[in-house]
């Protein structure tokens, strides 16, 4: 896995984490509220649910691509095994040449 979709998974832990601890802080103080509380509290709670919706959409979103990617770079080399070696092989030398130079 790359750096950046370590960080994203990272990301969406944590804000499902603060989201988790928001919906029991809510069910905590929910019996508390009076008047325009549970206005505000009836308001947060939506917006939580909402909030746990898209994320939830961005991550079948994600998976649904990395999959179409995946697929598509699989039929790619079977497709064109040559080609996907040259491209492996001039990817290698560049990156042996950017490494040399350090």
């Amino acid at each position: 896995m790359s750096d950046t979709t370590l960080a994203k998974e990272k990301l969406a832990a944590d804000f499902r984490a603060v989201m988790d601890d928001i919906d029991s802080l809510m069910t905590a103080t929910g019996s508390q509220a009076e008047g325009e509380a549970k206005a505000l509290r009836a308001r947060i709670r939506e917006r939580l649910d909402d909030a746990k919706e898209r994320l939830l959409d961005a991550q079948h979103e994600a998976v649904r691509r990395a999959k179409a990617a995946a697929t598509a770079t699989d039929d790619y080399v079977h497709d064109n095994p040559w080609q996907a070696i040259g491209v492996a092989a001039a990817i290698g030398l560049a990156l042996g040449v950017l490494i040399g130079r350090r």
